[in-house]
């Protein structure tokens, strides 16, 4: 029998992230015993809580009303009542909502109380082959490309596996930006659909990877976790130059078309692409 306080308490409560049965008998538990349930989209948890014959009081909590909602549920906790947090999938707060509830009812004296489960950052990095001693979870990159590549560019040197979550329709893009920056030879992992029905998992270099989607536009689709493997030991500024370093130094001495071709040659990347970002780079 548990002896867990439950008044004026809130439960940060990990959730499946596709496979029901990944939900903890203490998850079940503590959703079944609160007194309401904060959810980022009621529709959905009602969904998983009818399926686990659960029936609670639901409250939207999102990204959008976080700090309205933060108020409203520290009332409730200083009242005596308890609150489970949830998101959509996963563990809360995993770039998705609950960081300002969490923050405000930690300054308000509440008590916290994590319910750990399923993770899709540490559920990919477990299966990717990858180290994983060490990593660097960035959440989803800049959606402008330009911006995108400068982010990269400041990774691209770190001694440890780095990990994205990347949206279905943006996955080509920031392949293409990974083969752009990162050397040719270096490991990624594309990490599709985990626990659900489509699970994938794709490995080999930027452009190996994006061939694959070439090939299997369904490998597309769904939700994804992109892993990069470190950079080689000892990877300093002399190991890892970045192209774009490579085109803006050929830039100073060539004009664009001559240095994407300089650096083609020695990077085995399409000409047409460094040609484009070449250009990207002397607009003013």
């Amino acid at each position: 029998m548990s002896t867990e306080q439950k008044s004026g308490v809130l439960y940060i409560v990990a959730t499946p992230i596709g496979n029901l049965e990944d939900i903890s008998r203490r998850a079940v538990r503590i959703l079944s015993e609160v007194d309401l349930v904060a959810a980022e989209d009621t529709r959905h948890t009602g969904q998983l809580l009818s399926a686990l014959g659960i029936r609670a009081e639901l409250l939207s909590v999102h990204e959008h009303n976080e700090e309205k909602r933060s108020g409203q549920l520290i009332d409730k906790l200083s009242s005596g009542l308890s609150v489970a947090l949830v998101s959509d999938a996963g563990t809360p707060l995993i770039s998705d909502p609950g960081f300002v509830v969490v923050r405000a009812c930690r300054e308000a004296g509440a008590r916290v109380v994590p319910v750990p489960g399923p993770s899709a950052v540490i559920t990919a990095l477990s299966v990717s082959g990858l180290p994983s001693d060490r990593f660097q979870f960035e959440g989803f990159l800049p959606r402008n490309s330009s911006k995108r590549r400068s982010r990269l560019e400041e990774l691209m040197n770190l001694p440890h596996t780095l990990i994205f979550y990347e949206s279905s329709h943006r996955l080509r893009e920031s392949l293409e930006d990974f083969r752009t920056v990162f050397e040719a030879s270096r490991q990624v992992v594309i990490a599709r659909e985990l626990t659900k029905q489509y699970e994938t998992l794709l490995s080999g270099t930027s452009g190996e990877l994006l061939e694959m989607l070439t090939d299997d536009a369904n490998q597309t689709r769904g939700e994804m976790v992109v892993l990069v493997e470190p950079a080689p030991e000892g990877g300093g500024e002399e190991l890892v130059i970045g192209v774009d370093k490579l085109l803006k130094a050929a830039l100073d001495e060539l004009p664009p078309s001559q240095a994407a071709a300089m650096v083609a040659r020695l990077t085995d990347l399409r000409k047409k692409e460094l040609y484009q970002r070449a250009m990207e780079m002397k607009e003013p």
